[in-house]
Formats: C-alpha cells, sequence, structure tokens
C-alpha cells in the first residue's frame, strides 16, 4: 500500500504553520523533535503503516509512521530493517540533491522506534499511468535513484507528484539488498545514455560514500557489504554512463505494476 494509492487520509488536518517537503532542515526537525498523534492507518499496506499529525511550537504537518513492530518478515530481507532502509534511500536522495524522497527520519514513536516520513499529497489530477510512461525529466530521475539503491518495488502507486513539477518517491523498504534486484515500472531508458544532470548526481554520490558523511551514515543504517553494493553500482553507472537493464533472474517489473 502506498500514499498515493489510499483512501482519502483520516480527518484530522494538522493546524498551525505547515512545513513543506523542500525545507528539509525545517521538516527534519519536526519530524525529528515534533509530538506524534496517530490520526488513522493506511489499512490495505501489509505493514504497518499509521497517518498521523507531528507537531513542534507551532509548526505541524501530516506524516507517515511505521514502526518496526509492525513490519511483516520477508524471505529476502533481514527481519526489522525495512525502517533504516527508508531513511537510508532519503540519505541518498539527499545527497543525490533531486529531493527524489520526502524528508525521512527513524525515531521512537508511539508503537516504538520506526521510519517517519513527511506527507505528500499527489495531485488527483494527474494521472499516474500516463506519468510513469512519460520521458518527464523527474520520473527520468527517480529511474537513477532506484538503480542506485536497487530499488526492488517501485510501482506506479509508489509516485507522489503534487502538482509543483516534483515527484517524490514513497515506500523504499525493499532497497539495498546485495543482489541485483532492481525491480520497477521504469523501464523506459533501459540501455539509454545518462544525463549530464544523472553523471553530476552520481558522482557526488561517489564522492559521499569513498569519504563523505553519507558513508558513515549508511553504515548506521545498512550492513558493510549492503554499503560496499550500493558503491559498485554508483561505480558501475559511472564507468558506463547508461540506465541499467532489467536482471536476467529476477522479475523486472513488480506485481502488482499498480
Amino acid at each position: 500500500m502506498t500514499q498515493s494509492s489510499r483512501d482519502r487520509a483520516p480527518a484530522g488536518e494538522p493546524a498551525g504553520d505547515r512545513v513543506s517537503p523542500r525545507d528539509v532542515p525545517a521538516a527534519e526537525r519536526l519530524l525529528l523533535g515534533g509530538r506524534l498523534a496517530i490520526e488513522g492507518r493506511l489499512v490495505q499496506a501489509s505493514n504497518a503503516t499509521l497517518y498521523c499529525t507531528v507537531e513542534l511550537d507551532g509548526v505541524s504537518a501530516a506524516c507517515v509512521y511505521k514502526p518496526v513492530a509492525g513490519e511483516r518478515p520477508l524471505w529476502d530481507f533481514p527481519d526489522g530493517t525495512l525502517a533504516e532502509r527508508e531513511v537510508a534511500a532519503y540519505e541518498v536522495s539527499k545527497t543525490m540533491g533531486w529531493g527524489t524522497v520526502p524528508p525521512t527520519v527513524h525515531r521512537d514513536g508511539p508503537y516504538g522506534p520506526g521510519m517517519v516520513q513527511l506527507w505528500v499529497e499527489p495531485d488527483p489530477d494527474i494521472d499516474l499511468v500516463a506519468l510513469s510512461r512519460s520521458d518527464d525529466d523527474a520520473i527520468r530521475r527517480m529511474a537513477v535513484f532506484d538503480a542506485v539503491v536497487n530499488n526492488a518495488d517501485r510501482k506506479i502507486g509508489h509516485l507522489l507528484p503534487p502538482g509543483d513539477g516534483l515527484v517524490y518517491g514513497c515506500d523504499h523498504g525493499v532497497c539495498f539488498s546485495v543482489e541485483y534486484k532492481l525491480r520497477t515500472v521504469l523501464w523506459q531508458w533501459r540501455g539509454k545514455p545518462l544525463t549530464s544532470e544523472a553523471v553530476e548526481a552520481l558522482t557526488r554520490v561517489d564522492r559521499a560514500l569513498r569519504d563523505g558523511p553519507l558513508a558513515a551514515r549508511l553504515a548506521e543504517l545498512l550492513t558493510g557489504e549492503e554499503v560496499n553494493a550500493t558503491r559498485r553500482r554508483v561505480e558501475l553507472m559511472l564507468k558506463h554512463r547508461i540506465h541499467p537493464y532489467p536482471p536476467e533472474d529476477w522479475p523486472a517489473i513488480p506485481w502488482p505494476p499498480l
């Protein structure tokens, strides 16, 4: 279940001043230090996914809280690691400089530690299927980001276009596998040359993974083997300068794709 494929959010609009996902420092401060109030649950989600408001010093926002205690075991990912993988994906997004993932933190909450992510309300007038098949620059950035984090579940419903030209992505709990598991609906650029913008973003990630803060941050969230695999994926993309091809021994498209 994704933010965009849900029914309308539960009643209880956050009061007070709002915070934008573009204002990263303010959003992170609010998510880390604010008081979480649970408003409802996204009932179709495979893991416990709670719709909340968060408030700090008169500033408030809607957010998603996924407690570790509510994660279902997966055969191909270690138990209790999905929340940290969501935060790791956000850290990579920040380093790339594209704002692909809404501000996301790891913190304690009403049901224990978990992931808390700023809620992004998608524009209901945007056709997500058409957007996912388009040549939109923001969607192409998403495809590059997914290749870096080895996203095993990029569905159409994971795309969150608020209508301001950006497209955010959500649900990154099954990323960073050591094995190549890229599974996505965004294959329209497979084998095509990377843009100069993508090369610049990948270069930033490469440097940050070698001697920058990203290496230290990912080491707190992932295993050493997973961090090394991320570094190798970035190196390969910079070496060949093309969008990756689908894996040969793994389903290329998630099911259901929506």
